[in-house]
């Protein structure tokens, strides 16, 4: 199916919402968004000769995006961190601005936010906890190129999307802590709690690899 995509190259006009907010984006052609340049197949390969997907889920499902916006059918892109929403029959990509920048979906129930974390992996994250100290999970999914045949006794291998490990951050009032390993990554910005988190820490047998831990640290945190 033929779609089209407006993104930020010209002055058309898109209202997503119901009152007066209006989204300013451009048009941009399908061939040039679903595709990807390949070295070593020496063109540009289709979304659909990739083996893999960078969509986490394929499907669109119906979201609240930000505050005064209608509701929309939403996909995260994790391999251009993207979201993509549906309107009008037309598929799109939703703006990063500040009043776009939360997108909660409805089914499964879960929560993209826009956040700026002063590094690489700047862009959409996955909301875990939400309070005075949350905790967020960054998928990213990376494009593996073709490798050609050395010889004729070997095959190619084709293009494939890979889901990367994820990423967690644990922030905080004073910041942000990306891939918390041990107590002392967090102790160091609260001090003032270290006893407490040592002795949950502890007595939970926190594993600070598993992301069912981080949220039980986080929710204690938050206590």
């Amino acid at each position: 199916m033929r779609k089209t995509f407006f993104t930020i190259l010209s002055l058309i006009s898109f209202s997503l919402l119901y009152c007066q907010n209006v989204i300013r984006v451009n048009e941009a052609n399908n061939d040039i968004y679903y595709k990807i340049n390949s070295k070593g197949a020496g063109r540009q390969l289709n979304y659909d000769e990739i083996s893999g997907s960078p969509y986490l889920t394929k499907d669109f499902s119906l979201a609240k995006v930000g505050d005064n916006y209608e509701k929309a059918p939403v996909r995260y892109n994790s391999y251009r961190d993207d979201i993509e929403f549906q309107k009008d029959g037309k598929t799109l990509v939703l703006p990063k601005e500040a009043q776009l920048s939360r997108i909660e979906i409805f089914s499964p129930k879960q929560t993209l936010v826009l956040l700026e974390t002063h590094d690489d992996l700047d862009g959409y994250f996955f909301e875990l906890v939400n309070g005075k100290n949350s905790l967020y999970k960054k998928v990213k999914t990376k494009f593996i190129d073709v490798v050609p045949a050395a010889n004729s006794f070997t095959t190619e291998k084709p293009a494939n999307f890979r889901t990367q490990e994820p990423v967690y951050y644990i922030k905080t009032e004073k910041g942000f802590i990306k891939k918390p390993k041990n107590v002392s990554d967090i102790t160091d910005q609260l001090a003032d709690k270290k006893s407490a988190i040592e002795s949950f820490v502890k007595s939970n047998k926190i594993k600070f690899s598993k992301e069912e831990d981080l949220i039980k640290l986080v929710n204690f945190l938050n206590q």
